[in-house]
């Protein structure tokens, strides 16, 4: 009985103790994520950018779709087609062109998604009875976004122009549509999905390298180092960078030649094109990973920002939803993400075979996005030489 007693206590001491011990490592724990403010605001912000992003910004069936039309005629009937196609909820008539050349210049851009010709002496041919035919030419590099607006053409225009005084009564139509989905005309999701893909592995990849690189310097106690050498924050950051240049220009010809290969992606543009609009995509995304490195206070936080910054490009690019069908807002913020850009720019060298005059706008635009990065990533390392 007098051994029983003590180990029935002890028992309760260590029972006690235990719950104690727990508790103190959970407010331990609380206290450690509060000081720890970046991965305290992603916890916040991952969420809530997702809720938003899904709810308001994501949208499978996209309207107002950037459209060109071709008046080869100025006639009333040419008038109240345009209007009725102004009308509609599908497009957007951004731009009235006056020859093909433009025509096909704007679909090879992405400037439009959707061109319009209406020939030459088509109410005469409607008012004889002959049926002309409505030329429709659509970009299908993304079947998602061209399909159910050219399912809806023919319907939404007809029934608009049905009560046309210039449109003779008669069960037939009095004109045709004659859609041609160009690039990609048998809506291959593949030829769509592997050219995104080089982007979306390469912002991956690039992100975490270099994300990492300054921050390793920092928990390796090699940054003193470093700093003590004679040598620029501008040379520290080119040498880190490159190397990687040539990691990723290995990982994209990779994917394409699999895409080429395997998939049967074809390649209607410049190679010599595609890799150097390639190698400057890739280096935008080590300038960026590089600048998250010096903001960052070790390599987790630095993997948490890449992840928080890899979100938004996956979702408001174009790669997994259609980005025309996305709200202004989100446009906007498409635009300043380098995938947005290169998807544009791969699709269009591998898809249509553009050239660069085709491109100028996306090129430019990462070229900016990559001189930005690099001037916060050197403005940020100087303020750690000091």
């Amino acid at each position: 009985m007098t051994t029983l007693a003590p180990m029935s206590a002890a028992r309760g001491r260590s029972s006690g103790g235990f719950w104690r011990r727990t508790w103190a490592m959970l407010i331990k724990e609380f206290i450690q994520l509060k000081r720890d403010r970046v991965s305290f605001a992603m916890i916040i912000m991952i969420p809530l950018v997702q809720l938003l992003l899904f709810g308001y910004a994501i949208n499978t069936n996209p309207r107002h779709l950037p459209t060109a039309v071709l008046l080869q005629e100025q006639s009333d009937l040419g008038r109240s087609i345009l209007k009725a196609i102004q009308n509609t909820a599908y497009f957007d008539v951004t731009h009235i062109v006056e020859d093909k050349s433009e025509f096909d210049h704007l679909l090879a851009s992405g400037a439009v998604l959707f061109a319009i010709e209406i020939p030459a002496n088509f109410e005469r041919a409607v008012r004889r009875g002959d049926r002309p035919a409505l030329l429709v030419a659509a970009d299908a590099t993304d079947p998602v976004a061209a399909g159910s607006a050219m399912a809806a053409l023919g319907t939404l225009v007809q029934t608009a122009l049905q009560h046309d005084r210039a449109v003779p009564d008669g069960a037939a139509p009095p004109f045709e549509i004659r859609t041609h989905a160009r690039y990609n005309p048998a809506a291959n999701t593949s030829f769509n999905i592997v050219p995104g893909l080089v982007g979306t592995i390469l912002t991956m990849t690039m992100l975490i390298f270099t994300a990492l690189s300054v921050t390793r310097e920092i928990e390796r106690g090699t940054m003193e180092s470093l700093l003590a050498m004679p040598i620029t924050p501008v040379e520290i950051m080119l040498g880190k960078i490159i190397p990687y240049i040539v990691v990723g220009i290995e990982q994209a010809a990779l994917i394409i030649a699999i895409g080429i290969g395997l998939f049967g992606v074809p390649l209607l543009g410049s190679l010599l094109l595609l890799a150097l609009l390639s190698t400057l995509f890739i280096a935008t995304n080590l300038s960026i990973g590089y600048t998250f490195s010096t903001i960052a206070q070790n390599q987790l936080q630095a993997m948490q920002m890449s992840m928080m910054f890899f979100l938004p490009n996956i979702l408001l690019s174009g790669f997994m939803f259609p980005f025309a069908g996305m709200p202004g807002w989100a446009q906007w913020i498409g635009e300043c993400l380098p995938l947005t850009h290169y998807l544009r720019i791969v699709r269009g060298i591998m898809l249509k075979g553009a050239a660069i005059a085709d491109l100028r706008y996306d090129t430019l635009a990462l070229a900016a996005l990559m001189l930005i990065a690099m001037i916060i990533a050197i403005t940020r390392f100087r303020r750690t030489l000091d």
